[in-house]
């Protein structure tokens, strides 16, 4: 089943015709990642927990044996000596049942907790895929959107060269615009190698996630335009994060580890009682005695009761105590670090609507300004300078357009990550403002 799905993605990431879209390269992620693929096996080492701090509180069956090779001088006061020399073995089955072993219990206590960690690890793992790939792929849209950009500005300003040769050729342009003209293009094709370098980077990144090389990536729809947050009222995002973040559910089950912790090192104080049950089996074969065959069973309960060991216990009741402290502080700075990134990421999608809208504007009147210049240079009342300003302006507006909206959509991703509900929903609206049929 895995092959087929690395075969529709390597389908999927080789045909223009079908770009794959950002739903698609996550599912490819989600199969391939090396990162996901680690937390996901920890996660699986971390719900072990339960078994191993259950095994505390449940019997223990154990078998043992031996066989020993025993020689004995043995002398007495007006008794002749002799000498021994026999071979005894025998086994036993010991069975034990704690009854009461508080440690145990706390143990199995922080055994739940510890599952609880391990699964909000997975979760922020999860979250953090969503937001690596995301970002992969916006990362090489608009490596392509920018290199776009620079090879378009680069033709302009090859028409516009060819131009002024001409019109100073005729005579009607002097040599001052032939060499600015020749000067842009000539920074225009540095320009270019930049942005193909930076592309090939992009896509680098993006392949070292979904584990092959990205083909044709599904574009924004011209008319895309990321949502306003729901709710609106930032402040509800902040109280959101402090409680729901996945970095505090994980710092808050760690700091009730701890706290359970210096339960279990103050029980080391603590008495335990155990039930305990053998059957065992030995026999030896003494010279003058024969065969000495021994069978045995017994049950009784057993009571230890610890006095003193060296000041240890009371050493790991202060350690754990410490660690307590430290779970805390992390704690609450995990909950002012969530708040601090709900405000960020909230301002961020603001700020970022705000940034599109005004950018949408000076594209249509960069635009403008374009056309007049044009207009104005064929007239004679514009010089060459102005229409390749006019141009330039176009492309950087038109760029800075595509960053915006990408980090717009980036942002809402990570706000809904700051409150720990990012998730595939999130994904497939973004995913429908994609349009599969014009590829990179």
């Amino acid at each position: 089943m895995k092959s087929f799905a690395c075969l529709l993605a390597t389908t999927l990431f080789t045909t223009a015709a079908n770009a794959a879209d950002l739903m698609q390269v996550y599912r490819a992620a989600q199969d391939n990642d090396p990162t996901f693929a680690a937390a996901r096996a920890t996660l699986d080492a971390g719900r072990e927990r339960v078994p191993q701090g259950r095994a505390g509180l449940l019997p223990s069956l154990t078998l043992s044996g031996n066989t020993v090779w025993n020689e004995n001088d043995l002398s007495a006061r007006n008794v002749p000596s002799s000498k021994q020399r026999f071979n005894s073995n025998g086994y036993q089955l010991t069975l034990s049942q704690p009854l009461f072993r508080w440690q145990n219990w706390v143990l199995y206590d922080q055994s739940k907790l510890q599952v609880m960690q391990a699964e909000a690890s997975f979760a922020e793992a999860r979250q953090d895929l969503i937001l690596r790939v995301a970002q992969a792929y916006f990362d090489t849209l608009f490596a392509y959107e920018n290199l776009s950009a620079v090879r378009a500005n680069k033709a302009a300003i090859s028409q516009q060269l060819e131009s002024a040769k001409k019109n100073f050729e005729v005579g009607t342009a002097t040599i001052t615009d032939t060499h600015e003209a020749q000067a842009r293009y000539d920074l225009a094709q540095a320009q270019e190698i930049a942005a193909e370098s930076d592309f090939e980077v992009r896509k680098s990144a993006l392949q070292a996630i979904i584990g092959q090389a990205p083909g044709a990536l599904a574009r924004l729809h011209l008319e895309a335009e990321p949502k306003q947050p729901m709710p609106t009222d930032m402040n509800q995002w902040v109280s959101a994060a402090e409680k729901d973040s996945i970095t505090v559910q994980i710092q808050q089950a760690l700091a009730d580890i701890a706290a359970r912790e210096v339960d279990r090192q103050r029980a080391g104080h603590y008495p335990t009682i155990d039930l305990v049950a053998n059957y065992g089996y030995a026999k030896s074969s003494a010279q003058g005695a024969g065969l000495i065959e021994n069978d045995y069973q017994n049950v009784g309960v057993q009571l230890n009761i610890p006095l003193y060991l060296g000041g240890q216990v009371v050493s790991r009741q202060r350690e754990a105590a410490a660690n307590r402290s430290a779970a805390l502080s992390t704690l609450e700075a995990a909950r002012r670090g969530a708040a601090l990134s709900a405000r960020q990421q909230y301002l961020g999608v603001a700020n970022g609507l705000a940034q599109i809208k005004a950018l949408k504007a000076a594209l249509v009147s960069s635009q403008s300004a374009l056309e007049s210049n044009k207009l104005g240079y064929d007239v004679g009342v514009r010089i060459n300078i102005d229409v390749l300003n006019a141009e330039n302006q176009v492309y950087v507006t038109r760029r800075d357009l595509a960053r915006a909206t990408f980090d717009t959509l980036l942002a809402q991703l990570r706000l809904k990550a700051a409150v720990g509900a990012l998730g595939e929903d999130d994904v497939a609206a973004i995913n429908a403002l994609l349009d599969p049929t014009t590829a990179q």
